[in-house]
């Protein structure tokens, strides 16, 4: 059987791996819920840029978490570094789209073989709409998938095809769950890294999603 994790440890580990993996000096957007915890782990040197959806850019962490001035997409509070700013909405889906961002970081409801990604919409649930999630994955030079590797009744979240609405077909280059890395090379998806105490072919065997294994196959490092 696979190492259950807390949700919270599950969480933290996700974001501790894809904070690893960001550029110095990369333009990044954060989606809501684990991405959220990307900043909070960012190797000692490492700076990013935080791009808002709903236009704030330079973003840092909330000074007073009772402050609700400064907001992220989410509803979160935020601070804004010095050099930072604000932008209309229009600026903000301009750089979104016009592929100014060096990477976002976003949660899936599933993703697939393909790279496709689907985060917005779950059949027969009500949503007031898709939002700017299609907008940033189609111009986003580089996207990850930030998720816990099964849902609350322990179905795969990575699929050979996605069966709910599509945020973006082969949009999607790195995957981070709480028990590997996988990374879309050349339209294979390829596991590079497993958790310390997971074992491969059960990891494989719960996983819809079929996937190359990596001749440097190696331990993730949190």
């Amino acid at each position: 059987m696979l190492l259950e994790l807390s949700e919270k440890k599950a969480r933290k580990r996700i974001a501790q791996r894809i904070a690893a993996d960001l550029e110095d000096g990369a333009l990044v957007n954060l989606g809501i819920g684990i991405p959220q915890l990307v900043p909070n782990f960012l190797p000692k040197g490492i700076n990013i840029y935080l791009q808002t959806e709903n236009g704030t850019i330079h973003a840092g962490p909330a000074k007073d978490p009772d402050d609700l001035r400064i907001i992220d997409a989410g509803g979160s509070p935020i601070s804004v570094l010095p050099g930072g700013s604000f932008v209309a909405s229009d600026a903000s889906f301009g750089i979104l789209r016009g592929g100014h961002i060096d990477a976002t970081v976003l949660g899936a409801l599933q993703v697939d073989a393909d790279g496709s990604l689907a985060n917005w919409t779950i059949p027969n649930v009500c949503t007031p709409g898709m939002g700017g999630a299609m907008d940033i994955v189609a111009g986003a030079k580089k996207v990850y998938i930030a998720t816990r590797h099964f849902d609350k009744n322990g179905c795969s979240k990575l699929l050979q095809k996605c069966t709910m609405p599509l945020t973006g077909y082969g949009v999607v280059d790195v995957i981070v769950t709480e028990y590997c890395l996988i990374r879309n090379i050349k339209g294979k998806m390829v596991l590079e890294e497993i958790a310390d105490g997971v074992d491969l072919n059960e990891m494989r065997s719960k996983t819809g999603m079929q996937m190359k294994i990596s001749r440097n196959l190696k331990i993730m490092n949190f």
